[in-house]
């Protein structure tokens, strides 16, 4: 179940996607927890998230360096691919994060991850030729019934049209992020560590004017404790997260990807139920079943798929 370019087995890279996706919901409670303890704005908190988390991985780069077998990539494709998921990242986030300020957090949540998986469904379609058949369309469908469920099964939401139109920029910046990946990705050896390292660069450049604006230095009765806080949310959900999507990203169908990562709310939900003492509902636990039922459907999906693919390649080659 090998992609072909990339070396990297599907099945692996599906298991990166969902810790990856795991491991984002996790940024919520920890942003909340940062919140709590100082005066930090959510831009700044994204481009210290991003700028850490850079740090991060530049420490281990050496170790990933002598860890890879593949031959270098051209510098201007290094530089041009670094840009795109740089600026597609920053759009993702700092539009997701006005979203939530203009409309709310679940209005902005169900708009943004829930136009991502047609986004990209749509795009994939168009500029790869994936297809995702009969039972990846209700699959989606599924995971995205499961995310309004989910979502919006407090009754409480407001709709900001201003917070719409946000959301769906947030959605076009991850769509574009996870097409470009995934199109790398099929046409030559992706570096994730790479695009990662040169994601995280771009984004910190383009978040620092606005962070700036903001306030870098947030106010705090208890530095040791944002400081963890901030150490955490650069290390797990985005470092390591990130690692790992731009690297399941590139050998897996963009559609199932997108549905893969909609694991973040479910993750949120599960820790703001265990750790931050929210009621457990029956819209929370219906929408986390619809869509862990959607995203392991997708999931078996796409490893029969390769693995049919790589039976046909073999009878082909005999």
């Amino acid at each position: 179940m090998s992609n072909a370019v990339s070396g990297l087995p599907v099945g692996r890279g599906l298991f990166y996607l969902i810790v990856a996706g795991a491991a984002w919901g996790t940024a919520g409670a920890a942003a909340s927890l940062v919140y709590r303890t100082s005066d930090m704005g959510p831009v700044s908190l994204s481009f210290w998230r991003c700028a850490l988390g850079l740090l991060m991985l530049l420490a281990v780069r050496p170790l990933s360096r002598r860890a890879r077998s593949t031959a270098p990539e051209p510098l201007g494709r290094r530089a041009l691919r670094a840009v795109a998921t740089g600026v597609g990242l920053a759009v993702f986030q700092t539009a997701y994060f006005a979203a939530v300020s203009a409309t709310g957090l679940a209005v902005a949540t169900v708009v943004t991850l829930g136009a991502g998986p047609v986004l990209i469904a749509l795009g994939a379609r168009l500029t790869l030729g994936e297809r995702l058949g009969r039972g990846g369309l209700a699959a989606v469908a599924g995971a995205l019934a499961g995310l309004a469920v989910l979502a919006l099964g407090g009754g409480d939401a407001t709709v900001d049209t201003w917070g719409v139109l946000l959301a769906l920029l947030s959605a076009a910046g991850y769509s574009t992020m996870t097409l470009l990946t995934r199109w790398w990705g099929r046409d030559g050896a992706v570096d994730s560590s790479g695009t990662t390292v040169g994601a995280f660069a771009v984004t910190s450049v383009v978040l620092l004017p606005f962070a700036a604006a903001e306030g870098l230095v947030p106010h705090t009765d208890a530095p040791g404790v944002l400081l963890c806080l901030l150490l955490y949310v650069a290390s797990v959900p985005t470092a390591l997260a990130y690692g790992l999507y731009f690297a399941g990203a590139a050998v897996v169908r963009s559609a199932t990807v997108s549905v893969i990562m909609l694991l973040e709310p479910v993750s949120a939900a599960v820790l703001a139920v265990t750790l931050l003492g929210e009621r457990l509902t029956v819209g929370t636990l219906a929408g986390t079943l619809l869509m862990l039922g959607s995203v392991a459907g997708l999931a078996v999906g796409e490893a029969r798929g390769a693995r049919a693919r790589r039976g046909e390649a073999a009878a082909v080659t005999v």
